[in-house]
């Protein structure tokens, strides 16, 4: 896999795990927990998946090889940080709503 392909990985894979936390979160609000874990888990799967991709550009560099940083790059290590952005804040909102669930 190419340079580029890598970096598009890096976006799809973080775009997949920010969107299923979303639809977790949305899931939870409707008061379908086992459905909002089920996706939550989905989404550290592509999120992992996704540090894996980042680790192998690191690990990459660390051995010598130069890879351009460009605007695409930039965007895909953005998307990268706000899927483990939304990745914690959404299991806190969850953990919200379970708990708002236990006193109803």
């Amino acid at each position: 896999m190419d340079f580029e392909e890598v970096v598009f990985t890096l976006i799809a894979r973080s775009g997949n795990a920010k969107g299923l936390c979303f639809q977790a979160l949305d899931a939870a609000r409707k008061g379908h927990p086992d459905e909002s874990d089920a996706l939550m888990e989905k989404a550290k799967e592509e999120l992992l998946a996704a540090h894996h991709v980042q680790t192998e550009l690191i690990q990459e560099e660390a051995s010598g090889a130069k890879h351009e940083m460009n605007l695409l790059m930039a965007h895909a290590q953005d998307h990268l940080m706000n899927a483990s952005l939304a990745k914690d804040l959404i299991t806190e909102l969850i953990l919200m709503y379970k708990e708002t669930a236990k006193h109803d």
